[in-house]
């Protein structure tokens, strides 16, 4: 019995459709990036394991995929060093792109240029529970600016989320927090060594609600008191420029909650004078899971449709200081290319042209005729117009479903008439309409 065709949960195929599609999302993307001079980067799909784990918290360590060594390796191990994944995995595959980033700027960093920009965009894989807008192989698309501490590189991250999500024309609105704070919170309410603990947890009040944030927190031992101090701060309404104001008056003696006021409150100034057409929030349930940030953080929601963060990120003060080289800071974020298709989708924003691999398809009715077609055909290719010939000299009923079914704009058919009077017939499939246009015009037709 033949066996039958599957792919790995949370993983997926791609159509040509839908590679069209995608390619429209990241070049998009890549042409902001470009403006504000950010430069392409790729790592290997594969890390050494000591690469990646620990810096994720013990929540991400459990969702790295590891590899087997290669071959009959473990054929030559003993039960008890097989029962050790450390003798038989040595690798993994990335979490992320900002671990590799950092790895590569310590293990170049003799050749790189301080700050240094560079955007990435690459699949990543996480041994995540498979559900709607979340995959175990997934592409992120990142940009991050490693080298200076300037609160200008964060204001620069937020004109990228405006012009990204205007040119692909998604409402989206920009969730903004800080690590800072929300240290001076947890040592406000006194429990600045549960800061993780409390992080984690508050993260997930989107996702829970606040009376299961307040069991998990009791679960990571914060007490009642705590929990009672806390509460309004994570209610606290008005505008971005209000909620600093009583932050101060909450967590003004804390000396590291308050710099992080401070910092909030000059990017939100700068982003103001510039103008930015961008609906941005101060969320203080805002934590971001990952142990890394230490400043000012991102995230991204869709206005108009139902689905997780579409992208998100922060400040890191110290990451590379795990690879031997401390003091190095840096802010990024990243684009969930995925749920950003999923949201174009749903919402019918993608352009009608996208889907539209060829532009010209000659009908092909005979020798003679093909021998006609084919120096057009040329002429369009060298003008870039995406062009083809129907290969074989099939009934015309087929080759026109053919250039239905593809979404083919121009069908030219040339038939022993137009070989005679040297002209062809162009028919527009979305409109119907036919005319004649002169070989010796052919080309210049078109560009027009």
């Amino acid at each position: 019995m033949a066996q039958k065709p599957s792919i790995p949960k949370g993983t997926r195929d791609f159509s040509p459709s839908e590679m069209m599609r995608r390619g429209y999302i990241f070049e998009t993307v890549k042409s902001v990036f470009r403006l504000f001079g950010y430069a392409p980067l790729e790592t290997p799909s594969m890390e050494n394991l000591s690469t990646l784990l620990g810096k994720y918290g013990d929540e991400g360590d459990k969702l790295l995929f590891k590899i087997l060594n290669s071959g009959d390796y473990a054929a030559g191990l003993t039960d008890e060093q097989v029962r050790s994944a450390s003798k038989i995995c040595e690798k993994g595959l990335r979490y992320d792109l900002t671990v590799p980033f950092a790895r590569y700027v310590v293990q170049h960093q003799g050749e790189i240029v301080f700050p240094f920009k560079r955007y990435q965009i690459q699949p990543v894989w996480r041994a995540d529970r498979p559900q709607k807008g979340r995959y175990r192989e997934f592409y992120q698309c990142d940009v991050d600016v490693i080298g200076s501490r300037s609160l200008l590189s964060e204001v620069e991250l937020v004109e990228i989320v405006e012009r990204v999500f205007r040119k692909l024309g998604i409402s989206v609105t920009l969730k903004m927090n800080n690590r800072k704070i929300l240290y001076g919170i947890a040592e406000t309410i006194g429990h600045a060594d549960k800061m993780v603990d409390i992080t984690v947890a508050i993260d997930k009040l989107d996702k829970i609600g606040l009376d299961n944030v307040k069991a998990e927190l009791r679960e990571r031992g914060i007490d009642d008191e705590a929990i009672a101090k806390l509460q309004p701060i994570l209610e606290l309404s008005g505008s971005n420029d209000e909620k600093l104001a009583k932050l101060r008056d909450i967590i003004g003696g804390s000396e590291t909650g308050l710099k992080g006021i401070c910092e909030m409150q000059t990017i939100f100034d700068h982003v103001s004078r510039l103008g930015v057409d961008l609906k941005i929030e101060l969320d203080l349930s805002l934590a971001r899971g990952l142990n890394y940030y230490t400043g000012a953080i991102f995230e991204v929601k869709a206005n108009d449709f139902q689905i997780g963060s579409i992208c998100g990120g922060g400040r890191y003060d110290d990451l590379t200081g795990i690879f031997g080289m401390p003091d190095m800071s840096g802010v990024g974020i990243s684009f969930g290319a995925d749920r950003i298709y999923d949201v174009m989708v749903g919402l019918d924003l993608f352009p009608e042209e996208v889907d539209c691999s060829t532009q010209v398809m000659f009908v092909n009715l005979g020798e003679q005729e093909q021998a006609a077609s084919l120096p057009l055909l040329r002429e369009l290719r060298n003008e870039g117009i995406a062009a083809e010939i129907y290969p074989d000299s099939s009934k015309m009923k087929k080759q026109m479903e053919y250039a239905n079914r593809r979404a083919i704009p121009y069908v030219v058919i040339i038939g022993s008439q137009e070989v005679e009077q040297r002209e062809a017939t162009v028919k527009d499939m979305r409109s119907g309409e036919q005319r004649k246009v002169r070989f010796d015009r052919f080309a210049e037709s078109f560009r027009k």
